[in-house]
């Protein structure tokens, strides 16, 4: 039986953690290669990707271990530049071991808006007889989508004032992110709207507060796996905490972010929208932490997390990108709610990894090797100087470029 749980991974050379990686989920000898070439992105596919290019932007691409979801062992690929967000939920993934993670989604929803000026009195009533025409229009707009059981399911009308409605169609996109199909359909229905309401349509675009389309996910850790009772009360304040100011939340959320943007980042999905419907989410009642800690009547730490995740795997860049179809296929998934499940436990675990740090030796000294390492190879350090270096600022607390400089000078007079 194939595990995520590999000791010393994050020691291997990086040959030996693609040879695993690829065993594990069974990727060809091009996508061993594609992965340690470094350079997955050709030419032609980037400059077919967006405008005006002149060269890529890469991210390094780790993998995350330990990961059990819904009984399933699962590597997953996290494109990231932040130190120590990769081992974070691995060590924390590792400590829900073995129950691990659960997770569940509601069906994949997206919402377009319809923004109409100026409607007559009788505008929503008249959107309301006429509902079955309107989604029948828009259902005419995606034959295929249909086909597979999904497409425009329902109207919503919202009055925001006397001189302006907003028509919710809200549309099941499948595996889809949604927003052509969305887009489309909006378009498509709004000349009737008009005619439907006496007024003008002006705007017509899906949203990205996706409160259809919420992905939740719990964990259970025991507290003789995370340092007892006393950290299990730690961090149920460090929570308690974010529940209560907006200063606190908006970092414990970004934390959580993290560990959500880096796997919706690997496997193609859009960043800034999952982002943009988080953080509005967040403020559904007042900006609040996406997730929630408590301490069960065993003493030990629950937590789960519920956050909109508007991801597809079939549609953009999820198929253009070499790196993200790589990337779906290490974490094997078969429908985008499997994705979303993913990712929620992915920023569960991320939250309780930094809370859990804060909560006991602070943030800093899980940072301070990695971030040593790098000020070092800054300072000009190669090879084995790079961990000489290191050590030493570690050492002295003092993790500075000109201290590096100092010390790399040092060592090479000897």
């Amino acid at each position: 039986m194939k595990s995520s749980r590999i000791p010393g991974f994050y020691k291997m050379p990086i040959r030996e953690r693609v040879r695993i990686v690829s065993e594990f989920a069974g990727l060809s000898e091009e996508e061993e290669k594609m992965l340690l070439s470094f350079n997955a992105l050709p030419e032609n596919i980037a400059d077919m990707m967006i405008e005006n290019v002149v060269g890529c932007m890469q991210l390094p691409l780790g993998i995350a271990t330990n990961f059990i979801i819904n009984g399933r062992e699962i590597l997953i690929p996290m494109a990231i530049e932040e130190t120590s967000v990769v081992a974070a939920a691995s060590n924390a993934a590792k400590m829900a071991r073995p129950e691990g993670f659960k997770a569940k989604t509601t069906e994949p929803v997206m919402i377009g808006q319809i923004q109409i000026l100026n409607p007559l009195p009788d505008a929503e009533e008249k959107i309301e007889e006429n509902k079955e025409d309107l989604l029948n229009l828009a259902n005419a707009q995606d034959k295929v989508l249909v086909s597979f059981g999904g497409g425009a399911k329902d109207l919503e009308v919202r009055k925001l004032s006397d001189e302006m409605l907003v028509v919710h169609i809200l549309v099941d996109v499948r595996d889809a992110m949604g927003a052509n199909a969305v887009n489309t359909m909006a378009e498509a229905i709004a000349p009737l709207l008009e005619k439907i309401t006496g007024g003008k349509a002006l705007l017509r675009i899906i949203s990205n507060l996706a409160v259809h389309r919420i992905a939740e996910a719990e964990v259970v850790y025991k507290k003789e796996a995370i340092g007892g009772e006393e950290v299990v009360d730690k961090i149920v304040k460090a929570y308690e905490f974010a529940s209560l100011d907006i200063f606190r939340a908006a970092t414990h959320n970004k934390g959580i972010m993290n560990g959500v943007d880096a796997v919706v980042i690997a496997t193609g999905n859009d960043w800034r929208a999952i982002e943009a419907g988080a953080h509005a989410y967040a403020s559904m009642n007042g900006y609040k932490p996406l997730t929630q800690w408590k301490k069960n009547e065993n003493g030990d730490l629950y937590g789960k997390i519920e956050i909109p995740l508007a991801v597809g795997i079939i549609g953009g860049a999820t198929k253009v990108h070499p790196m993200a179809k790589i990337s779906l296929k290490i974490l094997n998934v078969k429908t985008a709610n499997e994705l979303a499940e993913i990712i929620a436990c992915v920023g569960l675990a991320q939250n309780f990894a930094a809370l859990r740090a804060l909560a006991t030796k602070g943030i800093q000294a899980g940072h301070m090797k990695l971030h040593a390492q790098n000020i070092a190879f800054m300072a000009g350090a190669k090879g084995e100087e790079i961990d000489v270096v290191a050590k030493k600022m570690i050492e002295e607390g003092k993790i500075r470029m000109d201290r590096a400089k100092e010390i790399l000078d040092e060592i090479r007079k000897k």
